[in-house]
């Protein structure tokens, strides 16, 4: 059975994104994840945003490699176990123990399921975008990428990752805290866009010359 591919008419979704029926938490999940990026468990977000600046600092600022920062940690957790392993009898304390981690072959196949369709679905709508159904989308997808290149040239993979967790751990919170605000922004930033398309595809796109486009059936 072919996976559904949601499209803007779907139910449940009115105007975009940031008019919804749900909220910012449960959009996230509504679990410890959406917790931590909402910062409602500020320790875990802090914890979770220091150790991501750590793991910057360590690979791009020093440029200290991982194969050798993880075989020091593991001497470093090797020693410490070996010392508590054998101080345990003389201190009279309980030895460690390492706790098991059991996945289950669902959660796996779950993971694998999830991966598969939001694949499937990202392979669909470039597809339709690179067809040309829809020009608008068409020209946003290559100045996007455009514009990522660009910066994916001046930063290393390693910023671009912190920087690009520093928006998934800052950004929502934010969003949640100035709504009205930044919907208001959008609102009159999406109408002047509109504007200046429908300018820019009257006078210039409509001219193109386009073939038909075949439907692509799922």
């Amino acid at each position: 059975m072919n996976p559904h591919f949601p499209s803007d008419h779907d139910e449940g979704r009115v105007g975009g994104p940031f008019h919804r029926h749900n909220s910012i938490h449960k959009l996230l999940g509504g679990g410890k994840v959406a917790d931590i990026l909402l910062w409602k468990d500020r320790n875990w977000s802090a914890g979770v945003l220091v150790g991501a600046t750590l793991i910057w600092y360590l690979f791009d600022v020093v440029e200290y490699n991982i194969v050798p920062l993880l075989c020091q940690i593991d001497i470093l957790a090797m020693l410490v176990i070996f010392i508590w392993s054998n101080a345990s009898p003389l201190l009279n304390i309980v030895p460690p123990r390492v706790p098991e981690v059991i996945i289950s072959e669902h959660a796996f196949r779950q993971i694998a399921q999830n991966i598969h369709y939001k694949l499937a679905y990202t392979v669909a709508s470039l597809y339709d975008i690179a067809c040309g159904k829809d020009l608008k989308k068409f020209l946003l997808v290559i100045g996007s990428l455009l514009v990522l290149s660009e910066i994916g040239s001046s930063y290393s993979f390693t910023s671009l990752l912190y920087l690009g967790f520093l928006g998934a751990h800052t950004l929502p919170a934010l969003y949640q805290r100035y709504e009205t605000e930044v919907d208001h922004l959008v609102a009159r930033g999406s109408e002047d866009i509109k504007k200046f398309y429908k300018r820019i595809d009257s006078n210039f796109l409509n001219k193109i010359p386009r073939g038909p486009v075949k439907t692509k059936v799922y």
